[in-house]
């Protein structure tokens, strides 16, 4: 064989195996946005921000997950009323979202054993004497 042979064959194969890659990924499920409005909610990304900066100037942790009874512990004062989300990355039909007005004292528990095993980000936003805070953890079951 010689070199034109030799170049020729590398150069086919090259482009066989690119255009492989390019099918392959083409045909694959399951890519999305993580979010419907992506684009809107990175535009509002600001107010995130300022909600997380309010969060950190409090005194106290909010949102913990005790991971030996797969539960979470919300702090949260007489009045809050919020929003739980528990977003799962990899299969947005597993994403659940439950609405908070706390009326008690104490801390709130929610069980979290009927989540699917995996990686979780836990999302809490709220609203406690007129001020916006928000939290996120990410979890492993």
């Amino acid at each position: 064989m010689n070199w034109g042979k030799g170049i020729l064959l590398s150069i086919i194969a090259f482009v066989g195996i690119i255009l492989t890659m390019v099918v392959i990924s083409v045909r694959m499920e399951g890519i999305e946005l993580v979010t419907e409005n992506y684009y809107e909610q990175e535009i509002k990304y600001q107010d995130q921000i300022d909600k997380q900066m309010s969060t950190l100037a409090l005194d106290r942790e909010v949102l913990v997950f005790d991971a030996s009874n797969k539960t979470l512990v919300l702090d949260l004062p007489i009045g809050a009323k919020g929003k739980l989300n528990f977003f799962r990355p990899s299969d947005e039909k597993l994403d659940q979202e439950f609405l908070l007005n706390i009326m008690e004292e104490k801390n709130k528990t929610i069980p979290v054993h009927s989540l699917k095993e995996g990686y979780w980000k836990v999302q809490l936003s709220w609203t406690e004497n007129g001020t916006s805070y928000y939290q996120e953890k990410k979890i492993n079951l």
